[in-house]
């Protein structure tokens, strides 16, 4: 049973998807500092607005100004988290479908391309110059 999962662990598909999963949370911390420090900030700015603190308290208890302790004083819902989290779902998707359209279009250049025919093996090279020069001797 340990060589078959071994095995099966080692596949060149499992890998790929194990680098593939460990890229995409790398990317993502990168995506949501870029959504918390850089983007809403910008619009908290402009507007005064700051998403991560929007909530609806749940029970009369809950009377903070800030999200964190809102949430120590009762249930909450917290859309400004959501506004937030929605906001980086479609950052990471826009970032996806530019890199899909662009390995995309590099497989339509590759396929664009002429190919170039292999020369051919030396025995039909071989029997093509006797076809010629038996031609030749029957004319």
């Amino acid at each position: 049973m340990l060589d078959e999962f071994r095995k099966f662990a080692l596949k060149g598909n499992v890998v790929d998807l194990a680098i593939g999963v460990i890229i995409g949370a790398a990317f993502s911390k990168i995506v949501d500092s870029l959504v918390s420090d850089i983007i809403m900030p910008f619009f908290g700015a402009l507007g005064g607005l700051d998403f991560s603190n929007y909530y609806i308290g749940l029970n009369s208890a809950v009377t903070a100004p800030v999200l964190d302790e809102a949430k120590k004083q009762g249930a909450v819902l917290a859309y400004g988290s959501f506004m937030t989290v929605a906001l980086n779902f479609l950052i990471i998707a826009f970032v996806l479908f530019l890199v899909v359209k662009g390995i995309n279009r590099m497989r339509r250049n590759e396929e664009a391309k002429p190919a170039v025919p292999a020369p051919p093996p030396a025995d039909v090279v071989l029997l093509t110059e006797i076809r010629d020069l038996l031609r030749q001797k029957a004319v």
